[in-house]
């Protein structure tokens, strides 16, 4: 097995990246989901923008097994939906800009645990 893929003794700074990054993943698909079905449809009862949140739930299993290629390609993966998120803040009103603050935060959360993450990784890696 690559290094990458050995089981780790993480340590407790390795621990609560990964939380923060399956917490903040979990959070843009709920986000995301509410979003397009409830909060703020683009039409009365829903659009079917709701499936953007489709690609967040692949990496999920890479995060909760601390594979570190996941947490890379993550890292990339998540400006998707922080540009999403700046633009809709930027062009829309009320409880829909709300929520493309929100998850712009949730990017911004998840990018930090992804890159904090591979850095204490790879710091352990002899």
């Amino acid at each position: 097995m690559p290094s990458s893929e050995v089981a780790v003794a993480a340590s407790p700074a390795v621990e609560a990246t990964r939380w923060l990054a399956v917490g903040s993943v979990l959070g843009l698909i709920a986000l995301g989901v509410a979003w397009e079905l409830w909060l703020a449809p683009l039409r009365p009862g829903g659009t079917w923008l709701a499936i953007k949140v489709l690609p967040l739930c692949i990496p999920l299993g890479g995060l909760l097994r601390m594979r570190l290629y996941t947490y890379r390609w993550m890292s990339l993966l998540v400006w998707i939906y922080f540009i999403e998120g700046a633009v809709r803040a930027t062009s829309d009103r009320g409880t829909s800009a709300v929520l493309a603050i929100v998850e712009v935060v949730l990017c911004l959360v998840l990018f930090t645990a992804c890159v904090l993450h591979v850095r204490q990784r790879l710091r352990k890696t002899p």
